[in-house]
C-alpha cells in the first residue's frame, strides 16, 4: 500500500548517526535519528530534541577537553588520585554523565557542514539549514498536504526513519581516551517504515491542534522522520511514543516446555505521536522556508 510513497520519501529522508560515551566507561553507545529535507536550499525538518544533539555536542566536547587538559597537568605523585577526584567534582563528572557526544549526517550534503538551527518555542520541532554546502544530496522533495481537514480518524499513515542502528564504523582510542568515527565496519543503517491508523488529534491548552496520534508506536530512531499518506503527501513528523495503560494486569502460571513459569505483566498500548502539519507549515513560513503543498 505504501510502496510508492516510501520510495518517494526515501529520496529526501536522511539518517543521523550518534555516538555517546558516559563518564568512567570506554563503551560506545550508538544511536540514530532522522531528518527530512524540505527544499534544495538546504532546509530540513527534524525534532527539537534531535537538533539539540548538535548544540549540546560542542558544549560537551569543550567541557571534556578542558577537564583532560587540567588532568594532564596533575603530577604523578601520591596526591594524584585525590587531585583527580577534586577535578572530577569541579567538572561535575559522575557515573552516567555524558562526556562525549558525536553526530554524523549520512548522505545529506556535499561540501561544508555549517548549520543554522531554529528551535520551535513550544513544540518538539526544529528547522536545520545546511547553509554553506555545495549541494543537497536529494533526488526529490516532499509535498505537504494543503488542507489539513483531509487528516481524519482512520487515515492510514506511514512513518520512515532509521531505528535499530547497525552502523559500526567507530571505536575507542585508549591513548587519547576518546571515541570517534573510523573507516572500519559498516557505515550505513537501513531505513525502516512503520504504518498505523490515525486515532486521535492532540490540542494545546488553547484548543489548537498541534499533533496527532497513531495506533502503532514510533520507534526510537524514527524521531524527526516524515509521516505521510499512501499518496506520498506529508502530514506530519514523528516525535514521540505515548504509553497508554490498558489496565490489563496478569499474574498467571504458564507451561514452557517441561517447566512451569510464572508471568506477571501489565499491558500498555504504545501509540505514536506526530507533530501536525499545520504548525509545521506555520513554522516554515515564519522562517521564510520554501516548500511545496498539494
Amino acid at each position: 500500500m505504501f510502496v510508492k510513497a516510501i520510495e518517494e520519501a526515501a529520496g529526501y529522508t536522511k539518517a543521523i548517526h550518534v555516538l555517546t560515551r558516559v563518564w568512567g566507561a570506554s563503551r560506545i553507545v550508538p544511536g540514530s535519528a532522522t531528518l527530512f529535507f524540505v527544499n534544495s536550499e538546504g532546509w530540513a525538518l527534524t525534532c527539537a530534541h534531535v537538533a539539540k544533539f548538535f548544540i549540546d555536542a560542542g558544549k560537551i566536547a569543550e567541557r571534556f577537553d578542558a577537564f583532560r587538559a587540567e588532568r594532564a597537568e596533575i603530577p604523578a605523585d601520591r596526591n594524584q588520585r585525590n587531585a583527580i577526584n577534586q577535578l572530577e567534582r569541579k567538572y561535575g563528572y559522575k557515573p552516567g554523565e555524558i562526556v562525549e557526544l558525536h553526530t554524523r549526517f549520512i548522505d545529506c550534503v556535499e561540501g561544508n557542514v555549517n548549520l543554522d538551527i531554529k528551535i520551535h518555542g513550544s513544540l518538539d520541532l526544529a528547522l536545520i539549514n545546511f547553509r554553506d554546502s555545495s549541494r543537497v544530496i536529494c533526488d526529490n522533495f516532499p509535498v505537504f498536504g494543503k488542507d489539513s481537514s483531509d487528516l481524519k480518524q482512520g487515515l492510514s499513515i506511514c512513518r520512515l526513519g532509521f531505528p535499530f542502528p547497525e552502523f559500526s564504523n567507530y571505536g575507542y582510542n585508549q591513548l587519547t581516551d576518546s571515541i570517534g568515527w573510523n573507516n572500519q565496519g559498516q557505515e550505513f543503517t537501513p531505513r525502516f517504515p512503520m504504518d498505523g491508523m490515525l486515532t486521535r488529534h492532540v490540542a494545546d491548552t488553547e484548543g489548537k491542534i498541534i499533533a496527532f496520534e497513531l495506533s502503532t508506536p514510533g520507534i526510537r530512531g524514527q524521531s524527526g522522520g516524515p509521516a505521510f499518506g499512501v499518496d506520498g503527501r506529508v502530514w506530519g513528523m514523528q516525535s514521540l511514543t505515548r504509553h497508554l495503560d490498558l489496565d490489563f494486569d496478569i499474574d498467571v502460571e504458564v507451561q514452557r516446555g517441561t517447566k512451569v513459569k510464572r508471568v506477571q505483566d501489565s499491558a500498555f498500548l504504545h501509540a505514536g505521536g506526530c507533530i501536525h502539519i499545520d504548525p509545521i507549515k506555520e513554522f516554515m513560513r515564519d522562517n521564510g522556508v520554501r516548500f511545496d503543498e498539494r
